[in-house]
Formats: structure tokens, C-alpha cells, sequence
């Protein structure tokens, strides 16, 4: 199996629980569901058990797990990275992280000059963003910020910026410019990790199983009630 890489994929930063398992980088089977609410610790080992048997394989042809590793629901991505820790320890093999955005962004075919803006819905008018190339090359780092009519106007004024993801419907009414394009259908999906997983693979870009951490950008606020007399 040296010439070949099995790949468990796992996307759990949002609403859609999906599980994918990839040979080098083509998707063998696709197990998703993008519910309106999240049923990730319901259905994701399910997902995992099913794509295995579908796929004919067992934990031990794995070569490696890749989860993604945010921004996003902090519930979900601390699922979606506990269940890949275990089938790493479980099975002593390597652990690869996916940047959520940059998945999303993998999405869109671009023409050079073309630019594209995932975002993932926040809070109020707050999104998750990264500024992506042609290339799929990050050209603005990863933010948590609120948006305004002045968002991403240094990237809009030469050609079409894409502004993709769960975000994108809130703050359409915001950016006015005529090049902003706007698509709420792209969400993070296991099967858009497969070429990116299998990439850091062959370079042996793995993360340490025992103290990986999802990449949370915001500090997760607990509100609890307080306690009564």
C-alpha cells in the first residue's frame, strides 16, 4: 500500500455532518447530512461506521485521518477533532488538519484575478472569512470580524470576489459593490478535503494526535445560569 493512501475525511465545523473516505484524492464514499440543526454526536460515527462498510474496509486500512480543523461551531469541531484523536490512538495512524475556509474555497472555480471570500455565519453581523486567490492560496489571513459596508473594498475594485458560505445571505444587503457575487450553497463538505488531505499526506504535514486542537479563532463563552438562593 505504499503507492496509496486511504484517507478517513471528517467535516463537522457546521450544520453538515459529513464523513468521506478518499483513495489518494478521489472520494470512494460520501456519507453527509446537513441538518438544520447539528446531529453531529448523533450521526458522525454512524457515518464513519457505514462509509467503512461501504468501502469494504476496516480501521486498519486507514492510512491516515483529516479532519477539519475550523473556524466554526465549537460543539462541532470539538466532535468532529475527538473522533479523529481516538481513531489515530486506536489505530497508530497520522492525524491531518484541513483549514475549513480554504475547503470552501477549493470549491469555486476561479479565473485569474478572481478572488474568493468564504464566510461562515457568527454572531449579529459577525462572520468567519478568509481571502482566497485563484491558486486557492490565502491572501488574507483568517478573521472573526463584523461587517460593515467598507468589508473586503481593497480586494473588489479589479475583478469578481466571490463571497461564498453560510455568511453570505446576511451580509449581501451590506456590500453593495457591482463585483461582489454572492453564493449561500457552498458548505464545508468532506469530499472537497479529499485533494487537500491527500496533498499534506504525501508531505507528511500531520499534526501531533495528543495535543491538536480544533482552530476556534474566538474564545468559546459558556453563559450559565446563576444560581439560585
Amino acid at each position: 500500500m505504499a503507492d496509496m493512501a486511504i484517507l478517513l475525511n471528517l467535516e463537522t465545523a457546521t450544520t453538515n455532518c459529513s464523513v468521506s473516505i478518499s483513495k489518494n484524492n478521489k472520494i470512494l464514499v460520501l456519507k453527509e447530512n446537513n441538518a438544520a440543526n447539528y446531529s453531529h454526536s448523533e450521526q458522525l460515527h454512524v457515518f464513519i461506521k457505514e462509509a467503512l462498510e461501504e468501502a469494504s474496509l476496516s480501521f486498519s486500512d486507514l492510512n491516515a485521518v483529516a479532519v477539519s480543523k475550523g473556524p466554526g461551531s465549537y460543539t462541532g469541531l470539538r466532535i468532529g477533532v475527538s473522533a479523529a484523536k481516538g481513531i489515530c490512538f486506536s489505530v497508530d495512524i497520522p492525524l491531518i488538519s484541513i483549514p475549513t475556509l480554504q475547503s470552501m474555497a477549493n470549491q469555486v472555480d476561479l479565473k485569474p484575478d478572481e478572488l474568493v471570500i468564504p464566510v461562515l455565519d457568527a454572531r449579529r453581523m459577525e462572520v468567519y472569512s478568509c481571502v482566497f486567490d485563484n491558486n486557492n492560496q490565502e491572501i488574507r489571513e483568517t478573521r472573526a470580524e463584523v461587517i460593515n459596508e467598507e468589508s473586503f473594498s481593497e480586494f473588489v475594485s479589479g475583478s469578481k470576489v466571490y463571497i461564498v458560505g453560510s455568511g453570505a445571505e446576511k451580509i449581501r444587503s451590506v456590500l453593495q459593490h457591482p463585483n461582489f457575487i454572492f453564493d449561500t450553497t457552498v458548505i464545508p463538505s468532506s469530499k472537497d478535503m479529499a485533494v487537500m488531505a491527500f496533498k499534506k499526506f504525501e508531505a507528511k504535514q500531520f499534526e501531533d494526535v495528543a495535543y491538536f486542537e480544533p482552530y476556534y479563532l474566538k474564545d468559546f463563552v459558556l453563559q450559565q445560569k446563576k444560581k439560585e438562593n
